[in-house]
């Protein structure tokens, strides 16, 4: 892909592409982050959101924050991780005031694993999802949010918690790596969240879910990898970074009908607009 560019306030700006999810302190990203970062350029990506997922990794990720000028950083704890340090509102409120901290998760609910264990069982995972809506509501920063099999409890939940589109104190954020339905993304909508896709978009047996992206408004719109996991198709199988995310682009590109620059900049400029301080 060469470079596309167009004309604002008579400035000519070069268009990147935005990965709003991706995981580089992982061990096997971070051990290869000198080629990645040098395949993001050439892929025209040009800047990722690290995520946490334990205070214990916070460190990390705040480290690729704050050495790449086009890195930015969440704290939090995420649902599946177990036997790690629980975190408390100030924990999390402390941490987020930090330089390039934009981001509250990820957090969210994940019943998918459950094995033998009920709904009722998962108590300390809804209390810590609750915990963290209040962190972001007491900072003013959005929350990445993570929901598998557990749709009903995570909407029903942000509820509780005050966060809907009408309240000029929610924290609003993102539902990542949305695999859920298409009532479950107008539930979403409704309540002021944005929606971001990732590779799971270009899978072949992925046909609902490209519906879903059909169906969610471009100015609502995110990108991302999830990276090292769920590497789009041409790369399916194999270990995902950020310069992967323009195929994702790719399929929002042909399912709504609009030229891949289009949505370049529109997942972009949704990206600056939700998480505060991030910059060209």
């Amino acid at each position: 892909m060469g470079y596309s560019h167009f004309s604002h306030n008579n400035r000519v700006l070069f268009l990147m592409f935005t990965d709003s999810h991706c995981h580089l302190s992982f061990p096997e990203l971070q051990a290869q982050l000198p080629q990645i970062r040098q395949a993001m350029q050439q892929a025209q990506v040009g800047r990722a959101l690290c995520i946490c997922t334990t205070l214990e990794e916070f460190e990390t990720v705040h480290a690729l924050a704050t050495t790449y000028d086009n890195f930015w950083c969440s704290v939090g704890v995420h649902p599946d991780n177990e036997g790690v340090t629980e975190p408390g509102v100030d924990d999390l409120v402390r941490r987020a005031a930090l330089p390039k901290v934009v981001a509250i998760g990820e957090t969210g609910l994940d019943y998918f694993r459950l094995g033998e264990r009920s709904r009722a069982d998962m108590r300390w995972q809804r209390e810590r999802f609750r915990i963290h809506i209040r962190a972001a509501r007491q900072t003013g920063k959005p929350l990445v949010i993570h929901t598998r099999s557990a749709s009903e409890d995570t909407l029903a939940i942000l509820k509780e918690e005050g966060e809907s589109a009408g309240q000029a104190s929610r924290a609003g954020g993102v539902f990542h790596c949305f695999t859920e339905t298409q009532a479950v993304a107008r539930a979403a909508l409704d309540l002021g969240f944005h929606i971001s896709f990732s590779g799971i978009l270009t899978f072949k047996n992925a046909a609902d879910l490209r519906e879903v992206a059909r169906f969610v408004p471009l100015d609502r719109t995110l990108i991302e990898t999830d990276s090292p996991y769920l590497a789009p198709v041409p790369y399916r199988g194999k270990t995902n970074n950020p310069s992967y995310v323009p195929f994702v682009a790719q399929q929002i590109a042909e399912l709504k009908k609009l030229p891949l620059q289009a949505i370049a900049e529109a997942t972009s400029r949704n990206f600056e607009q939700l998480f505060a301080g991030v910059t060209r």
